[in-house]
């Protein structure tokens, strides 16, 4: 829990430092980011599935 409270607070800062310096946010689209976040983490879970299908 300490991982996302520490990514969250980093994530804050960075936006809020990009806003003040009038830059655009380093982010994609809220819906397509959250798709693409959870595509990552499922191909991650996949992977990890099909390396132990195949050790043994």
């Amino acid at each position: 829990m300490k991982d996302v409270i520490m990514a969250l607070l980093a994530g804050v800062f960075v936006g809020i430092l990009f806003k003040m310096l009038r830059l655009p946010l380093p982010a994609p689209p809220v819906l397509a980011g959250v798709i693409g976040i959870v595509g990552v983490y499922v191909g991650g879970v996949a992977g990890e599935w099909l390396q132990n299908m195949f050790r043994g």
